[in-house]
């Protein structure tokens, strides 16, 4: 990641760059990061398409792709995209959906990249958490796990063979096999 200097940015003002690649805006410095490898966005996309079915099935909310935007603060602006998310219906804008979402997700789930340190997956888990997000999950394409993190709980790990299960979406079942298959 590289961090470019300069006074705070603000997420209106990072909402209107444009493409300007993959970001994230940390108490107002711009931070950038490398595209996602192969199995990281096909990782993600297998989960996301996982929940994306059941909620939909279920008219629960929305589930979102990788770097849509989340405002999790403000000045200095705080902006984090997971590599998934969902949101639940009744919590969801009536308008203003072309801005960051205000707020968190129900749902967080990030996936590994081979440059992620534990402590910046630790910081990035506890800030979801701390801000309101019910349950964060963290995949591992290298140890095929998925690990959930809750406010409050113990952190469970989920490993080929094993169905994930979440309230945050009750009666949601995810085949881990399903997750990890190659083809």
């Amino acid at each position: 990641m590289t961090t470019i200097a300069a006074k705070p940015i603000t997420a209106d003002e990072l909402l209107h760059m444009g493409d300007i690649g993959r970001c994230e805006l940390i108490y107002g410095e711009l931070v950038m990061m490398s595209p996602a490898g192969f199995a990281h966005g096909e990782i993600a996309l297998r989960i996301a398409r996982y929940i994306a079915d059941f909620v939909e099935e279920h008219d629960l909310g929305s589930v979102l792709a990788a770097e849509t935007g989340y405002l999790v603060e403000t000045n200095p602006d705080l902006v984090r995209a997971p590599d998934a998310s969902f949101v639940r219906k009744d919590r969801l804008p009536s308008r203003g959906r072309k801005k960051f979402f205000a707020g968190v997700p129900d749902l967080a789930v990030e996936v590994l990249s081979p440059g992620d340190t534990r402590r910046e997956v630790s910081e990035k888990v506890n800030m979801w958490l701390a801000h309101g997000t019910e349950s964060c999950w963290v995949a591992d394409p290298d140890s095929m796990t998925i690990t959930v993190y809750q406010t409050g709980k113990k952190a469970k790990r989920f490993a080929i063979g094993d169905e994930l299960t979440d309230e945050t979406m009750v009666g949601f079942v995810l085949p881990l096999s399903r997750v990890f298959k190659r083809p």
